[in-house]
């Protein structure tokens, strides 16, 4: 289907199925695949997804982490769903390369737009994730100059490295330099942050960058 993205559901409560499998079908942008209840099964159904709907908590005994290097070792890209499960699962799922989590009891359009908007890659960013990192004692944050961080702002904001240098008054290899400092911090501190993604969740994570909403 020409212009659509195809989803797969991967939780081993068939409900969930029933119930979001439906909401993908109906939205005009998204073929929905089909619901299996791990990840070795959609891999056993030969599925390739460009997004898998992930429950965070199976009970194959396989962690967020390794579901989604698996997943995305398919090049599929991953949401996670979560019916509220403690913050250190949900710390561990937003510590990986997942766009984001959804809860399972969130309404239907804010389900389906979720799906959507992972679906085109962006980002998911909320309060839960911002409260569940902020009550999270084991979080160290990383010491950066005051350069490093106004680097840190601008580029995880969306704009590339050439732009970055233009509204700081520097070079473009200055801002490398400053990107490949702060990169090796986070990787020392446990936090490898080798993307903007990441570096945009680490920003957020240690006060660098708003938190979604807070505007």
């Amino acid at each position: 289907m020409v212009g659509t993205f195809s989803v797969a559901i991967v939780d081993d409560h068939a409900l969930v199925g029933l119930a979001i499998g439906p909401l993908i079908d109906a939205a005009a942008d998204l073929e929905f695949v089909g619901a299996v209840a791990s990840v070795a099964a959609l891999r056993s159904a030969d599925l390739h997804p460009d997004l898998v709907v992930l429950d965070i908590s199976l009970r194959d005994g396989s962690t967020p982490a390794e579901n989604v290097e698996r997943l995305r070792e398919r090049e599929a890209a991953v949401l996670f769903l979560t019916s509220g499960e403690d913050r250190f699962l949900v710390r561990e799922a937003l510590r990986t390369d997942a766009l984001g989590v959804v809860r399972k009891s969130a309404p239907p359009k804010a389900i389906l737009s979720a799906i959507q908007r992972a679906a085109r890659g962006e980002l998911l960013v909320d309060t839960e994730w911002a409260v569940t990192v902020d009550g999270d004692p084991d979080v160290e944050g990383a010491a950066l100059t005051a350069r490093e961080r106004s680097v840190l702002a601008l580029y995880a904001s969306g704009i590339g490295a050439k732009q970055v240098a233009t509204q700081l008054g520097i070079s473009e290899n200055t801002v490398n330099d400053h990107l490949k400092r702060i990169k090796l911090v986070y990787q020392r501190l446990g936090r490898p942050a080798p993307t903007k993604v990441e570096l945009y969740r680490r920003g957020v994570e240690d006060g660098y960058l708003p938190v979604p909403g807070s505007q």
